[in-house]
C-alpha cells in the first residue's frame, strides 16, 4: 500500500482559492455570497436546477461559501443537519465524496462535524465501499455495477481516500490506468474507447498523477500543451477540440491545472477573467456558458474559482 499526501488535494485547493478570493473586489464577493445564502433550502441543503436538496450541490455551495469566508452561523448549522440526515448507504462515488467533503468543509470552517455521532468505524466502511468500484485495469467505475473504469470517478475515489485518511490499495496499477488514457495530442480521455482528449479528463489525470506522486514530466508537459490549445478567443476554455465555445467548468479546470503544472506563460489571464465576469448574473451566481440561460451553485463555485485563480494575474 502507498501513503497519501499529508495534506489532501481538495484541502490544498480550498486554501489556494481562499487566498485568491482575498484579492477579489468586495462588491463581487458580497453579490455572490448573497446569492448563495439565499439559495439554501428549508432543510439546510442546496438544490440543483431540478429542485430538491442534494449532497452534490450542497457541497458545491459550501465550498463557494467557504472561499468567500461566509460559511458560518445558522447557514453552516442547517447544512450540518442536512448532511446528518443523508448518512445512509450510497450507490455512487459522487454521493460519497459529497458527504465526506461537505462534512470536512463544515468541520474546518465552522467547527461542525456531521459524522460526530456515527456508530462504528465509518472510515473503514467507506473504504470498503469504495473498493467495490475497483476494476481490473486499476481504475474505478462510476458505480459498483459499472463495467468500465472512469478517469473522473477514479480521481473522486482517491480524493475520498485522502479525506478519510486511508491508504491506496494499488497505486502502481492506478498510475498505469491513468497513463493508458493519454492520447497523442497530450490530453486524456474519460473512457478507454474515446479518441478525442478533453479538458476535464486531462485535469483529472494531472491531479491524480500529482496525488500519486508520479514522476512523469514528459506526460505533464504534453498535457500542458494540450490544455493551452483549449483557450478560445472569448477567453474561456472549451471541453474538447470539437466544441467551438468555452464553458465555465472547463475554464476553471483548465486554468487550475495549467497553474499546477507551472505552464502559465501562454494563458491569457485577463481574457479568462473577463470571460467569467461575462457569465456573472446581476443578482449573483453564474451561467455555465453563453448558451446557458440559468444559474446554479455549482457554476457559481467555478466562476468564483476562476476569479480567485486569475486575481493574482491582473495583466
Amino acid at each position: 500500500m502507498a501513503p497519501l499526501q499529508m495534506i489532501p488535494y481538495l484541502e490544498q485547493l480550498t486554501a489556494r482559492l481562499v487566498t485568491g478570493m482575498m484579492a477579489v473586489d468586495d462588491s463581487i464577493r458580497n453579490r455572490h455570497a448573497a446569492y448563495l445564502l439565499a439559495a439554501q433550502c428549508s432543510d439546510g441543503g442546496f438544490a440543483g436546477r431540478e429542485g430538491g436538496s442534494d449532497p452534490y450541490y450542497t457541497t458545491f455551495a459550501l465550498r463557494a461559501l467557504a472561499i468567500l469566508g461566509e460559511l458560518q452561523g445558522e447557514t453552516a448549522s442547517r447544512a450540518g443537519e442536512f448532511f446528518k440526515g443523508q448518512l445512509t448507504a450510497r450507490t455512487s462515488v459522487i454521493d460519497l465524496l459529497s458527504l465526506i467533503y461537505g462534512g470536512a468543509i463544515l468541520q474546518r470552517f465552522a467547527g461542525i462535524d456531521p459524522m460526530a455521532n456515527t456508530v462504528g468505524n465509518w472510515r473503514e466502511a467507506v473504504a470498503a465501499e469504495l473498493e467495490k468500484f475497483r476494476r481490473g485495469d486499476g481504475g474505478y467505475a462510476k458505480t459498483d455495477e459499472g463495467a468500465s473504469s472512469s478517469l473522473y470517478h477514479s480521481m473522486l475515489v482517491v480524493i475520498c481516500q485522502q479525506l478519510i485518511d486511508v491508504p491506496l490499495v494499488d497505486s502502481e496499477a492506478l498510475k498505469r490506468f491513468v497513463l493508458s488514457r493519454q492520447r497523442d495530442d497530450g490530453g486524456f480521455v474519460e473512457m478507454a474507447p474515446m479518441k478525442r482528449s478533453g479538458t476535464n479528463p486531462t485535469a483529472a489525470a494531472v491531479a491524480l498523477l500529482g496525488i500519486l506522486d508520479a514522476d512523469h514530466n514528459s506526460t505533464r508537459e504534453k498535457a500542458a500543451g494540450f490544455l493551452n490549445s483549449m483557450q478560445t478567443p472569448e477567453g474561456g476554455f472549451r471541453a474538447n477540440s470539437r466544441i467551438a465555445v468555452a464553458d465555465l467548468l472547463s475554464t476553471f479546470t483548465g486554468l487550475l491545472t495549467l497553474t499546477d503544472l507551472g505552464a502559465t506563460e501562454t494563458i491569457d489571464f485577463p481574457a479568462a477573467r473577463g470571460y467569467a465576469e461575462s457569465l456573472a448574473c446581476e443578482g449573483g451566481g453564474f451561467h455555465g456558458g453563453i448558451w446557458d440561460d440559468g444559474n446554479d451553485v455549482e457554476y457559481t463555485f467555478y466562476g468564483l474559482g476562476i476569479s480567485a485563480i486569475t486575481a493574482n494575474h491582473p495583466e
